[in-house]
């Protein structure tokens, strides 16, 4: 018997990816560290500060609870719900120290605790049932998803709460296409602008292949309702080139 659509496409992205998240990825990130928040701007027409806002507004949280951030980047999440919350314990995790020196010292300079962790986000090195809330930004196009998102389902505490942010796949080919275009020219301007390594440079057709072979809003609707999440909803932004998620892990039983 096949496997079902979300399966397959699964196997298929980790078959064509394999070697760059394994291999590569670390390299990249750690090259545009120290740059990356300043060329996610430009790239998005300065818009990125909007885009956590329209995340943000999604995120519901309540005083002393217990946070993950995963694939944590430069911080950005941890601080956004500190400030609104100071109360929280905020983890972070990321594959990338570089990433994470980024945001650690960005965290630092405005009083924040957030506790770092480096490690595989494939495997979470958290108990089960741990946290109140666990969210996710511009990262999981990068990941193998159905292994995260199982995991982060099992840190969860029951009810508790699933956010998830990235570039999607558009359902509209037009748009689809118009998309990879300008990607492409930011891809090769910031590069320019910023002066990248290698490691970057030899990366910017992936960041395309790594959208085309990803999900609309629908379709990870139907990741995470197979992987047993509860009350999932999605919205997007700019022709659904953007999207946000909320589930929730269920009760026991």
């Amino acid at each position: 018997m096949s496997p079902p659509p979300i399966a397959a496409r699964e196997i298929a992205r980790e078959e064509r990816f394999n070697e760059v998240w394994n291999n590569q990825l670390n390299d990249v990130f750690a090259d545009v560290a120290p740059y990356y928040d300043r060329a996610n701007t430009i790239a998005s027409l300065g818009l990125w500060g909007r885009f956590l806002r329209q995340f943000m507004a999604t995120v519901e949280v309540r005083p002393g609870e217990r946070v993950l951030d995963v694939c944590a980047g430069t911080n950005a999440i941890g601080i956004a719900l500190l400030e609104r919350e100071p109360s929280l314990e905020v983890h972070a995790i990321d594959r990338s120290a570089a990433m994470q020196e980024v945001g650690q010292r960005s965290a630092e300079s405005r009083g924040l605790r957030i506790r770092s962790v480096i490690a595989d986000v494939h495997t979470l090195p958290f108990p089960d049932d741990h946290f109140d809330l666990v969210t996710i930004q511009f990262a999981s196009r990068h990941l193998r998803v159905g292994r995260v998102f199982a995991e982060i389902r099992r840190v969860l505490k029951p009810g508790g709460r699933f956010h998830h942010c990235d570039m999607l796949r558009p359902a509209s080919r037009v748009v689809e296409q118009l998309y990879y275009a300008y990607l492409r020219t930011c891809l090769e301007f910031t590069a320019i602008l910023f002066r990248s390594g290698p490691a970057a440079r030899k990366c910017k057709e992936y960041f395309i292949n790594a959208l085309r072979m990803f999900y609309s809003a629908e379709e990870l609707c139907v990741v995470l309702r197979e992987l047993g999440y509860v009350e999932v909803r999605a919205s997007t932004v700019l022709c659904g080139m953007l999207g946000f998620h909320r589930a929730v892990k269920p009760p026991p039983g």
